[in-house]
């Protein structure tokens, strides 16, 4: 026998998703400023574990919404993660998203190296990089991560090798091989900011949702 349900229309459903969101975690104490993040990441998954397991680095949420604004691109690492971010949000800064996992000359580096596609697409990206400042161009980045961690190790290299100096680095790969391991690296950075999804969960959603909070937070 079916429960009588709260009647709630369409377009307050995600209005209400949030309410409750917010009394479900009570007097929960979030890091000032991060707290739409948090909430996002519960409202995508459900889970509330996000309240405890997410990392932010220092002043991250100010810096990345200034990398932003000032035309930022995100590169991610599935398809899925790139469907999910609001491109159309992004473009009115002038900044678009990136997956590089499907270009064949990824497909052939990563062959080629002896490595997945997700770390040759780090490598694209840094030379995305590298080209714009033969141009005379900044070319501001920010990686979301939901999915591989070898893209994760390789931004690592990349950074270490003075390569790559992301605007910001959003750590949420989901699994069991080198999951956690590939997150606790990216902790140990000094001078890069950071997202991390401490431990086993993330996913492309969650990575999506990240990159969509702060566009919404610009326009709050």
């Amino acid at each position: 026998m079916l429960t009588e349900l709260e009647q709630v229309l369409p377009a307050d459903i995600e209005k209400r998703s949030f309410e409750i969101i917010t009394e479900e975690l009570g007097d929960k104490p979030l890091i000032p400023g991060t707290e739409p993040i948090v909430k996002r990441c519960i409202h995508t998954s459900a889970d509330f574990d996000y309240a405890d397991n997410l990392f932010f680095s220092e002043d991250v949420v100010k810096k990345a919404i200034r990398a932003i604004r000032e035309g930022a691109c995100i590169v991610t690492d599935t398809q899925m993660g790139k469907a999910g971010i609001n491109k159309k949000r992004l473009a009115r800064y002038g900044g678009e998203v990136f997956c590089f996992m499907s270009d064949e000359d990824v497909a052939r580096s990563a062959k080629e190296n002896g490595t997945t596609r997700a770390a040759a697409s780090m490598d694209k990206a840094a030379a995305l990089v590298r080209e714009a400042e033969k141009n005379g161009e900044a070319k501001k980045l920010i990686f979301a991560i939901g999915n591989a961690p070898t893209a994760l190790v390789r931004l690592h290299e990349l950074i270490e090798e003075g390569a790559l100096k992301p605007e910001l680095i959003i750590a949420v790969p989901v699994g069991f091989v080198n999951v956690v391991q590939s997150k606790e690296m990216i902790l140990d950075l000094k001078d890069t900011p950071y997202i991390v999804a401490r431990g086993r969960k993330g996913g492309s959603n969650i990575a999506a949702c990240i990159c969509n909070a702060l566009l919404y937070m610009m326009e709050e």
